[in-house]
């Protein structure tokens, strides 16, 4: 509401008033069995302001916390304590999209104070393997702007240890703006072998879990993508009907300006396929 960047600062808020009702998930009271508030329920607050001011589509609203570790224990051989321990990490999604940009994949969003550890350094001091990292193609909602790409992290743990993870948008998309596509819910995967059978099972663990992981183990996080903002046939009101308003173009000249406009904005974003491209490029 103020176009000008200000430094943030608590004397921004000192203008505002902010009213939440008492006994709510906003302010629930001091027994109240609550968990996430700062890494899930204020991601879905600042998505729902923005929806409120039509300021851009949602995000992921997640930092996908995933956790895993072990508590010390003696070795049985040597009678020595094997000391334990605990890592934490937050994992990145896509971003919604706005009125005059695409969303932007594999970052953090709303609440960014945060950083991944690097995958050497991982690997080193942790018993794990990181099979994969990479941005999740096609999970960003379509549109005139497009919401930014989630992200696959696939772990493989080399020890039996406990492993968690508390996130969002599982269920629920990610939604679009004007017409715009809703981005791809989350996946939580784990990976595992049939202690009978020695075939290989992948469960959908959910949002919210703990899970007790075997040696070999794998756990695969797929996280949302961003919203998307006007869909792409919002052009008729964007491209056709202005350049009819001058009176002096026909109505079949704008509306072939705007099916090349369509096929140019849909083809960049993945709508048609490859080979049908090619063949209009030559």
């Amino acid at each position: 509401m103020i176009n000008l960047d200000i430094p943030l600062n608590q004397g921004c808020l000192a203008a505002i008033d902010i009213r939440i009702p008492e006994r709510s998930i906003l302010s629930p009271t001091k027994t109240a069995a609550v968990v996430g508030g700062n890494v899930i329920t204020s991601q879905c607050i600042t998505d729902v302001v923005f929806k409120a001011l039509r300021a851009c589509a949602a995000s992921q609203a997640c930092v996908n916390n995933l956790t895993f570790g072990r508590d010390p224990k003696i070795d049985p051989e040597t009678g020595k304590t094997i000391p334990g321990f605990g890592y934490y990490e937050t994992i990145a999604g896509g971003s919604g999209a706005g009125p005059t940009w695409h969303g932007e994949s594999g970052v953090h969003v709303h609440m960014t104070n945060t950083r991944i550890t690097d995958p050497e350094i991982f690997e080193k001091r942790y018993p794990v393997l990181l099979r994969q990292f990479s941005l999740r193609e096609n999970s960003g909602g379509k549109g005139l702007h497009s919401g930014g790409e989630g992200v696959v992290r696939e772990i493989e743990f080399l020890s039996p240890l406990q492993c968690s993870i508390l996130s969002e948008r599982r269920v629920y998309r990610p939604y679009g703006l004007e017409g715009g596509e809703d981005g791809q819910t989350g996946l939580n995967l784990w990976i595992t072998k049939d202690t009978e059978s020695g075939t290989e099972r992948v469960v959908n663990i959910g949002g919210k879990n703990t899970v007790m992981k075997k040696t070999n183990d794998r756990i695969v996080v797929m996280t949302p993508g961003g919203g998307g903002l006007r869909g792409v046939f919002m052009l008729v009101r964007h491209f056709v009907a202005p350049f009819q308003s001058f009176g002096c173009l026909t109505r079949g000249w704008a509306l072939a300006q705007w099916l090349k406009a369509v096929y140019d904005v849909t083809s960049s974003h993945g709508f048609f396929c490859r080979k049908g491209r090619q063949r209009a490029e030559e």
